[in-house]
């Protein structure tokens, strides 16, 4: 049986999908900036943190690894990206940024105004709530 939401509920929905929809075009038009595509930006930001599995980008980004290989490739042609064997697996190889590959991801980040402006005016207690909720609707 459907049952209807809440207004509150329903202007909370609403809500974040306009900052859902915000951020995404503020990344394109970042990513756009750089040369890049969405999907080449986030995964050269996803990158940054450490190298990762062409898998788990994959799994990440919730596409099919062929997709993943087509993007590294891009990036791996322009120099932004190289594959390594993993250390601990050496069939598995992982994809991890050059020195100009962190340079963009850092120019990339730093141009993203949207999250950053704010989120400025929110105390750092707010923010520390706001991530909490985040990630408790996110079962994190």
């Amino acid at each position: 049986m459907a049952t209807r939401m809440d207004p509150l509920t329903v202007e909370v929905v609403e809500l974040i999908g306009s900052v859902v929809a915000r951020y995404h075009e503020e990344y394109e038009r970042a990513a756009a900036e750089h040369a890049l595509t969405g999907a080449q930006a986030r995964v050269l930001g996803l990158l940054t943190m450490e190298p990762v599995p062409m898998r788990k980008i994959a799994r990440k980004l919730k596409c099919e690894p062929s997709n993943v290989t087509g993007i590294i490739d891009r990036l791996e042609a322009r120099g932004l990206v190289e594959r390594r064997p993993d250390p601990a697996d050496r069939r598995v190889k992982l994809a991890a940024p050059t020195e100009e590959g962190r340079r963009m991801a850092v120019a990339l980040r730093d141009s993203l105004d949207f999250a950053r402006e704010p989120l400025a005016e929110l105390s750092a207690e707010e923010r520390t709530v706001l991530r909490d909720l985040l990630r408790r609707m996110l079962g994190q």
